[in-house]
């Protein structure tokens, strides 16, 4: 059964529980969840729902890849699909997808469990490529630690490269404070 957005307000309400000061920030993502978007659908151009990842290795790096339609360095994540069961699993899939690497050899970070450790509603240019207007996406990423020394197999079609970052190396500076700040507390 594909994701709900059910499932999607009760993923949002606790991570709200988890994270209250940011209610405002996510204002839009509430709003939407509020009305009666389709956020589930890649085709709802007022914003919908991403799943990304926060792949940790043995020392502590952020994987990145240099997605190729921004041009930018991005966590691996994606769109959800009809066959996704949940947040977590859609997660994973494009995971997978982007970086090659199993579900097997990705453990959720303890601490955080089901609930991401973040969410970032942002922005997406117009693609006239892919006759998409300018919308938001809401990406609900997910924090995994790496289990191993499993290689990255990059899709070609999305991604052009990809970098292990320490925390100081982040572009996202947020998440990068509640990585720090998740063992600091000694999670």
């Amino acid at each position: 059964m594909a994701v709900s957005q059910g499932q999607i307000s009760d993923t949002v309400g606790q991570y709200l529980t988890r994270f209250p000061d940011e209610r405002n920030r996510l204002e839009r993502l509430t709003d939407a969840l509020a009305g009666d978007s389709a956020i589930t659908s890649r085709k709802e151009f007022n914003g919908h729902v991403t799943c990304g990842v926060v792949i940790l290795d043995a020392d502590w790096r952020v994987l990145h890849i240099r997605h190729n339609a921004l041009g930018r360095w991005l966590l691996p994540g994606g769109h959800l699909e009809p066959e996704d069961l949940d947040l977590v699993d859609a997660a994973l899939r494009e995971a997978r997808e982007e970086t090659g690497l199993v579900s097997t050899g990705l453990r959720l970070l303890e601490g955080c469990g089901d609930i991401p450790l973040d969410i970032d509603v942002h922005a997406i240019p117009e693609n006239a490529d892919k006759e998409e207007p300018h919308h938001w996406h809401f990406d609900l990423r997910f924090a995994f630690n790496l289990a191993g020394s499993s290689p990255v197999r990059l899709q070609a079609e999305e991604v052009s490269g990809y970098d292990w970052l320490d925390f100081d190396a982040m572009p996202a500076v947020e998440l990068t404070k509640k990585l720090a700040n998740h063992f600091m507390a000694g999670q």
